[in-house]
Formats: C-alpha cells, sequence, structure tokens
C-alpha cells in the first residue's frame, strides 16, 4: 500500500516554508505541493515594488529554482487547484476530481484580491495580488504619461502610486478614508505619508467609486459618488483581499469567518495545519485571534505548521505554540516603514517627528493602556531592532514610553 503523503495546499511563501520545514524535521514520506499558479514559488512584496518599476524580472522573483527544489523530492502540482477538504478523512479533492488521501495537510492558500463589479471586462483595470496581475499592470504602463487612477489609498494602493510616479505617470490615488494607510499606521503618521505623496505629484482625492466610464478601447475613467469623474486610462483596483477559503467551506468542523481558525499551534482540526496569510490562529501573547498578511509572518508560520503537524504526528518532538512579534515594511520612493507587534485599531498612537526633512520618526502605539506596537521611518536597522525590544510582549504604556525614548536616544 502506497503510504499516504503530506499535501501543503498553496505555493507561495507560507508553503514553501513548510514544505522544507517538514524536511529537515525529518519528513522522509510523500510531500505534495499545490499551487494554483503555474509558476513555481516566488515572492510576492516586490511585485508592487521592483517587478513593477522594471528593474526586476520574475527570474528574480524566484524563491527557488527548479534545481534547488529537486532535494525536496516533491510531487509538485503547480497549476492545480485545491477545491474540497473532507478533515475527518483528511482527503483533498483537486479540480481534475482527483482525490489525495493525506496524513496531514497544510493550507496555506493565501488571499485573494478584492474587485469591483462590472470591472471584469473593461480593459485598463487591474488588481495585483499575483506575478501575471502585475506584468499586465507593468505592461500597461510601458512608456511615461498615464493617467492612473488607484482606488485603494492603503499599503499596496501607496506602493504602486510611489512607483507609477517614478515611472512618469499622472497618479491620483482614491480612498474612502482620507489619510493614507491611516488603518495601517495611524493618522499622524499617515498625514506625514500623505505629505510625501502630495511632494512627489500624487493627486490625492477621498471618495467611494460609484462606477467606471469606458470605450472600445478600456477604460476612460473613474465616477466617485460625491465628486464627479476622475479621467483615466488605467486602474488599479487596490481595495484590500479576502482570505482563500471557499473551498472549505462545505466541511462544518472548519470555521472560515476571516480566514481559517486555528488554535495557536496554528491547528484548524486534528492533522490539518494552517500558515500565512489564510490563517486566523489564537496568538498566545496577545490572547485572541489574529491574521497578518506580511510575508515574514508567512515564512515563520508556515515552519511552525510543518513541525506542530510532525510532532502531531508523532515524528518529532512536543507542539510549540506560535507567538511571533509581527514584522512589516513598505518602502515608498526613499522611504523605508518598518513596523513591529500591533498597530491597527490602537486607542493611543504617540509619534515623535526625529528629523522632518529626513522623514525621519518614531511612533508607539497601543490599545486598553498596554504598547502593543512600535513604527520607524527612516532609522538605521539598529535603532529598529531597539525599538523591537519595547513591545515584544505588551506593556503598560507608562513602562513601554520611556522605553522608546531611551531607544531613540
Amino acid at each position: 500500500m502506497t503510504a499516504r503523503p503530506i499535501a501543503v495546499v498553496g505555493a507561495s511563501a507560507a508553503g514553501l516554508a513548510a514544505a522544507e520545514a517538514l524536511r529537515r524535521s525529518g519528513w522522509t514520506g510523500p510531500l505534495t505541493l499545490i499551487g494554483d499558479e503555474p509558476h513555481l514559488p516566488y515572492d510576492r512584496p516586490p511585485l508592487s515594488k521592483q517587478l513593477l518599476h522594471g528593474a526586476w524580472e520574475p527570474e528574480r522573483l524566484l524563491l527557488r529554482t527548479e534545481e534547488q527544489l529537486a532535494p525536496l523530492d516533491l510531487d509538485l502540482r503547480l497549476g492545480t487547484r485545491a477545491t474540497g477538504l473532507d478533515t475527518a478523512t483528511r482527503t483533498l479533492t483537486l479540480d481534475g476530481g482527483e482525490r489525495l488521501a493525506c496524513v496531514g495537510v497544510i493550507i496555506a492558500t493565501g488571499v485573494a484580491a478584492r474587485t469591483l463589479p462590472g470591472t471584469e471586462d473593461i480593459a485598463g483595470v487591474h488588481t495585483l495580488r499575483t506575478l501575471d496581475d502585475a506584468l499586465a499592470l507593468r505592461a500597461r504602463l510601458t512608456g511615461t504619461g498615464r493617467r492612473l487612477v488607484i482606488v485603494g489609498n492603503g499599503v499596496l494602493g501607496c506602493e504602486a502610486a510611489a512607483v507609477a510616479r517614478e515611472l512618469g505617470h499622472h497618479v491620483t490615488l482614491v480612498g474612502v478614508e482620507p489619510t493614507p494607510m491611516a488603518a495601517a499606521v495611524g493618522t499622524e503618521v499617515g498625514e506625514l505619508l500623505a505629505e510625501e505623496h502630495r511632494a512627489h505629484g500624487v493627486t490625492l482625492r477621498t471618495g467611494a467609486v460609484d462606477g467606471f466610464e469606458a470605450d472600445e478601447h478600456g477604460v476612460t475613467g473613474v465616477r466617485l459618488a460625491d465628486s464627479g469623474l476622475l479621467p483615466a486610462d488605467t486602474v488599479l483596483l487596490a481595495i484590500g483581499s479576502t482570505p482563500a477559503v471557499g473551498w472549505l467551506a462545505g466541511d462544518p468542523a472548519l470555521d472560515t469567518s476571516d480566514g481559517l481558525r486555528c488554535d495557536a499551534y496554528c491547528a484548524a482540526a486534528p492533522g490539518i495545519y494552517a500558515a500565512g496569510d489564510v490563517a486566523r490562529w489564537e496568538h498566545p501573547v496577545h490572547g485572541r485571534p489574529l491574521r497578518f498578511e506580511h510575508r515574514m509572518n508567512a515564512a515563520e508560520q508556515g515552519m511552525a505548521a510543518a513541525r506542530n503537524l510532525l510532532a502531531e504526528l508523532g515524528e518529532s518532538g512536543e507542539r510549540k505554540e506560535f507567538a511571533p512579534v509581527p514584522y512589516f515594511w513598505s518602502d515608498q520612493y526613499a522611504l523605508k516603514i518598518q513596523a513591529y507587534g500591533i498597530l491597527t485599531g490602537a486607542d493611543r498612537v504617540e509619534a515623535a517627528l526625529l528629523d522632518k526633512e529626513e522623514r525621519r520618526v518614531a511612533a508607539l502605539y497601543g490599545s486598553g493602556g498596554l504598547a502593543t506596537g512600535v513604527l520607524a521611518i527612516g532609522l538605521p536597522p539598529r535603532q529598529v531592532r531597539t525599538l523591537r525590544a519595547v513591545i515584544a510582549a505588551p506593556l503598560p504604556w507608562e513602562e513601554a514610553h520611556p522605553r522608546l525614548l531611551a531607544a531613540l536616544g
């Protein structure tokens, strides 16, 4: 009888990290890696930066080449989509109808870009989540002088706006909230970023999209509910994402509200684990379920899920709770934005503008009397690492704030 495999569903950063950790941790049995895209595993953060800019080509985004993957002895299923999972038997259903009985499953299917109704058949309206998305948008932005409207002023929209301006295009950044990235970094830091975008020629608008104008050549404008038509020959929808859990909805044993709900060990059910953007797990330090769409978390959680699955299967030591200090970064123009901890939902933010001309900033974020996150712009790596130590675990604000000031020297 053929041994059942461990299957990793999702062939991006989290899935690849899980597959490699399974082999490093001693799994010698069959290992299947399933990815719905036809490409080898690649890195996503450069899609909205170096690749869109044209500084990098797709080959540079590969996380591993075919030769580097060979020692993993993978049953690699690219261009294949999982369409169902029976958690009781740990059996996957694939889009060709194949049923794959597994000894364990790690789900790392990530998220899908949100779209707006009526845009599917309009040329020039893009999303930016996959390599193919990025290449299509890059082709559209060949040359200079495009009129690009970016719908959504979060992290992705701001990064794309910076690249498009550097390429010489006319950029309008539209958000429902008046301040760019306010949901991620708060209003005070968001206002500083708004100043940076205006200084580089980006037009900032506030409003909800009411529809699109188009002709036989494609999009010609974006209608805002309260302020008329924005001329455009290219549109990027950067309005967030939804966890890729629709294929799991038929299994009552799984909670798929806002991602796949997991315990502190990243387990969603016996023998079923999750990692990366799709996973909403019980963070043991913060004491509540969290879901992070950040590159560092994807890799770290992929490794943790792999080790814990093997421990459950009796292949290695004991399971360990996954308790990272969340980290994200964003590059916009010459600004390097880095943050540790939890910034969203903060009810208190104190920012220190260390150098207005150089846009050097440090900010502390807190909720319920505890300091939970810290952000730095333009600070050297050593100082940023020092700031991380301030919120490695939530501290009372009165204790964390002096530590922040001391770290800034």
